[in-house]
């Protein structure tokens, strides 16, 4: 028999609707909780290349952690935004659970910071919010306190549907390649290409983080897709870019019809929305990020035949 816990019911809908204007606080609110979370794997794991380290990862039933480093122990952190709860799970056995409902940020910062004290895995995170305007320290950000259920059940349910076509992307690759991870600052869900040559000095800039950190993120050629909720000002899409930007790669020819080249945010976006009115959202999809990967390898001089992988059909994987 299958038990269903409470809010985990199945939805025929893959592809939700996501509309920033139905959820923008709540949006908010979780972004800045994720940070809190980020924060403190990022306090507690050893430096990887292009800030790999400070990720979260999609799981079923929202982001976690993965297992982060205490002493000869290890934890990990769980938002389960099925359930709307945050799990904190040692490796020795030790669980603490944090409710996910309307709570501010200082409440969820304050109670998160209090049960890894009370499981013996305590963190000092620097708490004032990277990568967003007019940043409040998280213990003192009462303002940000939304939670809507439904649209974050939503969000994990898309956030699921992305990740599954990005790793199909993904393994198309032979050269090096980031995981399918969720970056907290910026808040949205990336894979990232690279073609193995050393890239200019990146300008930096970006809102409250340190321009070094940019310039390591980028201190190698890319090709870069990821998948955002949008804000006030901009829908829901998923984008494409390069760094450097190779010349032409502004009008290169690239699909879906509803792709285009956004001259504000300097990358090719498509709305997340074109995607769930198409025919087969992932093949939309899956178009978008083959075709923008390819603009900015062809314009970039990248040597695909030595960084491309054909996969084994789909009958290799089948038991035998």
């Amino acid at each position: 028999m299958t038990v269903r816990r409470s809010g985990t019911a199945a939805t025929s809908d893959s592809w939700p609707a996501l509309p920033y204007e139905a959820w923008g606080d709540t949006c908010q609110t979780l972004h800045l909780w994720s940070q809190i979370v980020g924060k403190v794997r990022t306090a507690q794991t050893p430096w990887t290349n292009h800030s790999w380290h400070v990720v979260l990862y999609v799981t079923p039933r929202g982001l976690t952690t993965g297992p982060i480093p205490h002493g000869q122990r290890s934890f990990q952190i769980d938002l389960d935004l099925l359930d709307h709860e945050g799990r904190i799970s040692t490796s020795d056995g030790a669980q603490e659970v944090i409710r996910l409902g309307p709570r501010s940020v200082a409440s969820f910062y304050g109670d998160l910071m209090g049960r890894l004290a009370m499981v013996d895995c305590p963190v000092v995170i620097h708490p004032l919010p990277n990568e967003v305007e007019d940043p409040v320290p998280f213990d003192q950000d009462l303002a940000h306190a939304s939670y809507d259920a439904a649209a974050v059940h939503r969000f994990c349910v898309a956030l699921n549907s992305v990740h599954r076509v990005f790793t199909e992307f993904r393994a198309r690759f032979l050269g090096k390649c980031s995981p399918v991870h969720f970056f907290w600052g910026s808040f949205d869900l990336a894979v990232t290409r690279f073609s193995g040559r050393i890239a200019p000095a990146h300008p930096g800039g970006v809102p409250n983080l340190p321009d070094w950190i940019t310039r390591e993120a980028y201190s190698h050629e890319v090709s870069s897709c990821g998948f955002w909720p949008g804000n006030e000002s901009v829908p829901p899409l998923f984008y494409a870019y390069a760094y450097p930007t190779p010349e032409g790669f502004d009008g290169a020819p690239v699909g879906p019809a509803d792709a285009f080249f956004h001259e504000e945010l300097g990358e090719y976006v498509l709305p997340y929305d074109a995607i769930r009115s198409a025919a087969s959202p992932e093949e939309t999809l899956m178009e978008f990020l083959q075709s923008t990967y390819e603009a900015a390898a062809d314009l970039g001089g990248w040597d695909r035949d030595a960084l491309e992988f054909t996969p084994p059909p789909e009958t290799a994987r089948r038991p035998r």
